[in-house]
């Protein structure tokens, strides 16, 4: 009867073991395809900044840091006055000076930054010149507002979806199917900010200014992409 019994526990298992083949070959899809479309778009730049810095020299290095500090608190200053133009210290750092045999220290050098903000090119543009009598310039670029960016991200969604869709149903109909079912999708988003040009101070050069004219804006583009990555079942006829 164990002998039986273990026979009839055997098919059981073997019966169980097949079903549950039959079930994964019966939920196992084919003639599935990975596919991606992209759309992009130029998106004019909408924000300026500008990082300003000062740079010091001298023996004492506690005189030194006042004189850094001096004039970083009449720049600030200077800037707040401005609406519309926001504004952050940037690094600020230290190091010795060493004679020419690098053995003793014989001063004190300090940089520190500002940096600086606005949607409002030509008011950030006039501050900078103005700022530029006593500061240096360590940089100028732009980019695209954060709400900017969503905004149209959200609104090329759809071109994204519908770019997908047309080329699922191309590559239905290459493989000769009746149509295709959708089992995977993502939508991604993204983009690519070239480096952009600042005209300003050719004659004699930002740091050698004695009157710093106000620098010439190109704000340029920068591209805003979104993708959609996703997967088909194509079906056969």
């Amino acid at each position: 009867m164990r002998t039986m019994t273990r026979i009839a526990t055997a098919l059981a298992l073997t019966a169980a073991s097949l079903a549950s083949t039959g079930l994964l070959a019966a939920e196992a899809r084919y003639n599935q395809i990975a596919l991606r479309a992209e759309v992009n778009q130029e998106v004019a730049h909408d924000l300026m900044h500008v990082t300003l810095y000062t740079e010091a020299q001298h023996a004492d290095p506690a005189k030194l840091a006042a004189e850094i500090t001096t004039t970083l608190n009449k720049t600030l200053e200077q800037v707040r006055q401005v609406r519309g133009v926001s504004v952050k210290l940037g690094s600020r750092h230290s190091y010795p000076v060493y004679d020419d045999k690098g053995q003793k220290i014989t001063a004190w050098r300090e940089r520190a930054e500002v940096r600086l903000e606005s949607a409002d090119f030509a008011r950030l543009s006039a501050l900078t010149g103005d700022l530029l009598q006593s500061m240096k310039m360590a940089g100028m670029d732009f980019s695209i507002a954060t709400d900017t960016r969503k905004t149209r991200e959200d609104a090329m969604l759809k071109d994204a979806v519908n770019a997908f869709k047309a080329r699922a149903q191309l590559a239905t109909e290459a493989l000769g199917g009746k149509g295709y079912k959708l089992v995977s999708l993502n939508l991604n988003t993204g983009g690519f900010q070239p480096p952009m040009p600042m005209r300003a101070y050719a004659a004699k050069g930002m740091a050698m200014m004695e009157a710093a004219p106000t620098p010439e804006i190109e704000a340029g583009t920068s591209q805003v992409t979104v993708s959609a990555d996703g997967v088909i079942e194509v079906q056969m006829p």
